[in-house]
């Protein structure tokens, strides 16, 4: 039986998931972000905070490097980069 929620509890929910994100597993990344998707909740910056490919944490110990108003990550468990414009 799925547990139905209002678009205000899942907005609690993903808050206070973000807060404490270093700790969590991919899976229950997963989980958050299916909730934010079905109760149409923008993500905005704390997708930045995870990798879009293994959707691991981002610990702090990530490669980042500035190019040319680009921020790029690398991801240390997939080596994935990922690309974020910067702005003025």
């Amino acid at each position: 039986m799925k547990l139905k929620i209002s678009k205000s509890e899942a907005e609690k929910r993903i808050n206070e998931f973000f807060k404490d994100i270093k700790n969590k597993t991919p899976k229950e990344i997963k989980k958050i972000k299916r909730i934010a998707m079905a109760k149409k909740i923008p993500l905005k910056e704390k997708r930045k905070l995870f990798c879009k490919k293994c959707l691991m944490p981002y610990t702090g110990k990530e490669k980042v490097r500035i190019n040319n108003k680009t921020k790029n990550i690398t991801c240390r468990n997939c080596k994935y980069i990922a690309r974020w414009s910067l702005k003025n």
